[in-house]
């Protein structure tokens, strides 16, 4: 049955660009959310028929697809018209939790402590069988909102199948999937269940084109299919560098709340002995297991034992934000990193120097007002699909920042020229980076910092949106 609701274009993703919450007299609250996907929905216009399919994460969420039968108000919204899919609380933690957030996010990782796991049984079969549930019921949304010939525009790993469950109900449809994450080489890959890992490369080779943030995710992607199914069959590989928008960030990062956020975090940092500002090394992560912030500390006080120069003179400004607290492994790692950066304040700080400065509670503007702040950049992820703030920090810093990159970030193949480029795991290489790029001069790291700047601003959002979109549409039927 087709809905009333046909759309030309569509895209689905597990969060959608709103979530609410139940206040005590009942009232719901609506909180809009950002991110490419909302400006590219925005930049195509208001006179396409657009519709974002997306999952109820809470009860918040739940209650207003009880009252709103799942279509949301656009006044909640923004003016986009919004399905919500109201999936059994069971079996969406299965599918989420179980699968994509503690298996494929693994894989695409290389999380696994393999000496332990990964280890398949029959629960993780269970699991599975949500998560076919849960992309099939975005599936059948999908084919119940689209118009004829419509373009679908499917996000990342927790929706791998729905490419393949879309072509079969609604052949007519142009299909395209988007990950946001790295894709795991050939042998990690195949830590998964011969079966699984099949049926997954199927389901996004069920669209007419799967893109990917870089070449080498792609060519990840590629290979597998190669290895695993003889090939990618139909479907073609793009490649979209998601960048970051500049004059949302520089707009945002001059309200005087960013302000306010400043003049506290330098309360916080202090000066040197003699009156001069101190050196901040800025790192703005949530604390998942990819993002390395242990090693980034570690190689931090690396450098103050090894360096003593530096002592009372620099300060580790570190956002770490609570992320999936609802899994163990996450929960413990939270502690880890307050544990070590409490370890390197007691070994090191003294009445009037704190060496690090951490913060676990969220706070946007107090992100930008680090970001005005750095004077050199920490990104040093495991592996990470892109890593916007590596892209941001440049194009926000108040008197440019040198940045110290992991090459394992996704970001390394667009800025990887201009930054101090470290393997992630080597904890000294890592210190003599922050020491290069502490003493690096300012004219070099000025230049340096216009240029990653440059190079992060490439592809905005909105036209990294509306490129996938034009690409999908232009392939031959």
């Amino acid at each position: 049955m087709v809905s009333e609701h046909v759309a030309q274009v569509l895209v689905a993703s597990n969060r959608g660009p709103v979530s609410y919450s139940v206040r005590d007299d009942g009232a719901l609250d609506a909180k809009r959310g950002g991110g490419g996907l909302v400006s590219g929905l925005s930049a195509i216009g208001p006179d396409t028929d657009a519709v974002w399919v997306c999952a109820a994460l809470g009860d918040g969420d739940r209650e207003a697809v009880r009252r709103t039968g799942g279509r949301l108000d656009v006044a909640d919204t923004g003016g986009q018209r919004v399905r919500m899919l109201d999936i059994a609380p069971e079996v969406y933690a299965d599918a989420y939790n179980g699968v994509a957030n503690s298996t494929l996010w693994f894989v695409h990782h290389l999380l696994y402590q393999t000496p332990l796991e990964p280890a398949f049984g029959p629960e993780f079969r269970a699991q599975w069988a949500s998560y076919e549930a849960y992309n099939r019921a975005f599936a059948e949304a999908l084919a119940d909102e689209a118009a004829e010939g419509a373009a679908v525009l499917v996000q990342d790993y927790h929706l791998a199948l729905v490419p393949g469950m879309l072509r079969a109900l609604r052949p007519d449809l142009r299909i395209g999937h988007f990950s946001h994450t790295p894709w795991a080489p050939v042998d990690y890959f195949r830590l998964l269940p011969d079966d699984i890992a099949r049926q997954l490369l199927r389901g996004i080779l069920g669209a007419d084109r799967a893109a990917f943030l870089t070449q080498r995710w792609a060519g990840a992607f590629t290979a597998c299919c190669t290895e695993l199914l003889g090939g990618t069959g139909n479907t073609r590989i793009g490649v979209h560098g998601l960048g970051a928008d500049a004059d949302f960030l520089r707009e945002r990062a001059h309200r005087p709340d960013v302000g306010e956020r400043m003049t506290a975090l330098r309360e916080q940092i202090g000066t040197e002995a003699g009156g001069a500002a101190r050196k901040t090394i800025v790192r703005v992560d949530r604390t998942e297991l990819s993002k390395n912030i242990v090693r980034g500390l570690l190689s931090y006080r690396q450098l103050l034992a090894e360096r003593p120069e530096w002592h009372g003179r620099v300060v580790h400004v570190a956002f770490a934000y609570p992320s999936r607290q609802d899994l163990p492994v996450y929960r413990d790692y939270t502690a880890e990193v307050q544990r070590v950066a409490d370890g390197i304040n007691e070994e090191f700080g003294t009445d009037g120097w704190l060496p690090v400065v951490l913060h676990v509670k969220d706070d946007f503007a107090r992100s930008l007002a680090a970001y005005r702040l750095a004077d050199v950049a920490l990104v040093n992820p495991i592996r990470d699909g892109m890593n916007l703030v590596a892209k941001e920090i440049p194009v926000v810093s108040d008197d440019g920042c040198a940045l110290v990159l992991s090459r394992e970030a996704g970001a390394y193949e667009e800025l990887g020229e201009d930054a101090l480029v470290v393997n992630p795991y080597d904890v000294s290489a890592t210190a003599a980076a922050l020491h290069e790029a502490l003493t690096m001069p300012v004219p070099e790291r000025a230049e340096r910092s216009k240029r990653l700047a440059e190079a992060a601003t490439a592809l905005p959002p909105a036209r990294w949106f509306l490129d996938q979109l034009t690409a999908l549409r232009e392939l031959p039927v």
